[in-house]
């Protein structure tokens, strides 16, 4: 006799289990060198706005408006 194997899907997360995204902090006014760095602060806050603004786009489909 053979047992077949089952896969349980997961339940979707609950909302505590799934909190909206926080956006980054901005950096300080003066924490840039303007020195042209190849890892600017202003570029790497740039970058990360815009992974929340993606993960907040994910988010909010996860969590339609009612």
């Amino acid at each position: 006799m053979t047992e077949q194997a089952t896969t349980i899907e997961p339940a979707p997360p609950a909302p505590d289990d799934d909190p909206m995204p926080v956006a980054p902090e901005p950096p300080d006014p003066n924490a840039c060198c303007h020195s042209g760095c190849a890892y600017c602060v202003e570029d790497l806050y740039a970058e990360e706005r815009a992974a929340y603004f993606a993960a907040l786009a994910a988010w909010q489909q996860r969590h339609p408006a009612k």
